[in-house]
């Protein structure tokens, strides 16, 4: 080995030893520095698959949780004409509904053609809001996310009422208003009976209701005040119609219902034989024929005058009503029995027996 001295470490002709030539700092032979690798691809979608699951897991938690808090028949929630019965089963709701609604569907509707207001009585113009069809509508279970999430969040889902509306009953009630108010009940054209025989009487144009436009509005407005409760006067006007009853409705009313009608005397009687006769001069006091919706002629008894002419004649006698129940005769009940034997010409089926039917 060398020691100290050694001629590797002196000088050489007074300049040290060079060494040996190595590689330079940045010179060709040593290798170049390493460029940063670039992240695979694969690892950013990963990282947006691991976020989406994330918030697949949320939505799906909130989604079960929703279900597992929302188990009553009616969704959390749910209104119905203002009145919150989410949450609660179906008795329940339908107690609630009808508790606050209250008068809100009962009370009479303020109608106005002109300056005339009439009120419409819901009961009698076949109007209501049936409260347990209503929660049996809207009392199913909602399985989409956006409602049970929402549920969660406090959305509310504002259901509509099944609304009851007989038409038949409205239309009437429709037309006594009108002509109330200043329009002709023989202006579409009727029949009257006169002195024993029916008689004609032609239609005209005239002002009046346009009542298919009118039944609607009433069923909307009946539906607001039932939400409100605030009975804001229903605005109607009159315009120009032509009259419902042609020339050949009005001949086929006059020579059949008509002239059976005015064919002779008819009894009118109950179980017990209780009975009273009217004459063809008699019936014309309360019995007439006016158009229905369509402008066929049917024959109508004026209830309030039919009562007055038969007056005490069935006080005391009761009949047995489907329910078991026992009440008095009505002017309803007499009618009834009335009209079909009036379409009989022979002597012997010309009776009306009160209660038959029942």
């Amino acid at each position: 080995g060398r020691g100290p001295g050694s001629p590797s470490d002196t000088l050489v002709n007074g300049i040290p030893a060079v060494p040996p030539p190595g590689p330079v700092m940045g010179g060709p032979d040593r290798p170049a520095p390493h460029a940063p690798e670039e992240e695979p691809s694969g690892k950013g979608r990963s990282k947006l698959l691991l976020v989406a699951a994330a918030v697949l897991g949320l939505v799906g938690i909130a989604y079960g949780t929703g279900l597992l808090l929302d188990h009553a028949d009616v969704p959390k929630g749910t209104t119905v004409l203002g009145v919150d019965i989410g949450g609660m089963d179906r008795r329940e709701a339908v107690k609630t509904l009808d508790a606050a609604l209250g008068k809100r569907t009962s009370a009479p509707l303020t109608v106005q053609i002109g300056s005339e207001k009439s009120e419409l009585k819901p009961e009698v113009a076949g109007l209501g809001i049936d409260t347990e069809a209503t929660v049996d509508q809207v009392a199913r279970s909602d399985y989409n996310p956006v409602s049970v999430i929402g549920s969660l969040l406090g959305r509310t889902r504002v259901e509509n009422p099944v609304v009851d509306v007989d038409e038949e009953k409205l239309r009437v009630e429709l037309e006594t208003i009108s002509t109330r108010s200043g329009g002709s009940a023989s202006a579409d054209g009727m029949v009257k009976f006169t002195g024993g025989k029916a008689v004609a009487v032609p239609g005209k144009e005239h002002m009046a209701l346009d009542i298919d436009d009118a039944i609607g509005k009433v069923g909307e407005a009946y539906v607001e005040r039932s939400e409100t409760g605030k009975d804001v006067p229903l605005m109607l006007s009159r315009t120009p119609q032509p009259p419902k009853v042609d020339q050949a409705e009005l001949k086929r009313a006059v020579d059949g219902f008509g002239r059976t009608a005015m064919s002779g005397l008819v009894t009118l009687k109950t179980a017990d034989g209780t009975q009273i006769l009217f004459s063809p001069k008699t019936l014309g006091t309360f019995l007439s024929m006016r158009p229905d919706a369509n402008g066929k002629l049917q024959p109508v008894i004026d209830l309030k005058t039919f009562a007055a002419t038969y007056g005490s004649t069935f006080d005391g006698v009761l009949l047995e009503r489907g329910t078991g129940e026992k009440t008095a005769v009505t002017p309803q009940d007499a009618a009834g029995a009335l009209l079909p034997a009036l379409r009989e010409t022979d002597p012997a089926k010309r009776v009306g027996i009160i209660g038959a039917g029942q």
